[in-house]
């Protein structure tokens, strides 16, 4: 619920796709943009949320087991799919009325739209409709600090500690990718759909 300048002249609302842990509730990586969600956005956040933060204090990182999502587009791709194969990483979609761990990914958002947002200029709850004065720039400026700052040292109603608390106790070591070079070809690069002829392969 904030308007943006949206780079294009006028003003738009911008979309926050987030990577949540599910053990520790930490913010493992996001993305923030314009327009709709993509499979591209969502590999975007997931680079983010496996290497390493260069941001002093934001330890969370590694390849997840398993990732639960809803059935949007940008998480049901053939891109993505292709993603958790190669990553093995466990894909599971939630089933129509029953989201596996909705609760926790919507007191994050609640924690975005009531603490984070009101205090910034263009800020834009129900039928109103500001001046848009941020960039996604300075949203992305904003936001970062905000998350390892203060969300992950908030004390969690369910866990009875602190993002970060609960995290640094885990005592795992984190499953990375060889290089971050090898990380960007496999969420980066789109694969081309491959078609056997008898006369060789052909990519489309």
């Amino acid at each position: 619920d904030i308007l943006l300048k949206d780079g294009q002249g006028g003003p738009g609302k911008p979309w926050l796709t987030v990577i949540l842990d599910d053990y520790s509730r930490a913010v493992a990586g996001y993305t923030l943009f314009f327009g709709s969600p993509s499979a591209i956005q969502t590999a975007l956040a997931l680079r983010q949320a496996i290497w390493r933060k260069d941001r002093p204090g934001w330890q969370v990182c590694g390849i997840p087991e398993v990732l639960y999502s809803d059935r949007g587009s940008d998480f049901t791709s053939r891109h993505l799919e292709r993603v958790a194969a190669d990553l093995k990483i466990r894909l599971i979609n939630s089933t129509v009325g029953r989201p596996r761990g909705r609760g926790k990914i919507e007191r994050f958002f609640e924690s975005v739209a009531q603490v984070l947002l009101p205090r910034l200029p263009g800020y834009a709850p129900a039928r109103t409709s500001p001046e848009a004065r941020l960039t996604l720039g300075d949203l992305a400026a904003e936001l970062e600090p905000f998350l390892v700052d203060r969300y992950h040292h908030e004390r969690h109603v369910t866990t009875g500690c602190t993002p970060h608390e609960r995290w640094a106790s885990g005592a795992f070591l984190p499953r990375m990718p060889e290089s971050l070079e090898q990380l960007d070809l496999l969420l980066l690069t789109v694969p081309k759909t491959r078609r056997v002829h008898r006369d060789g392969i052909r990519f489309s």
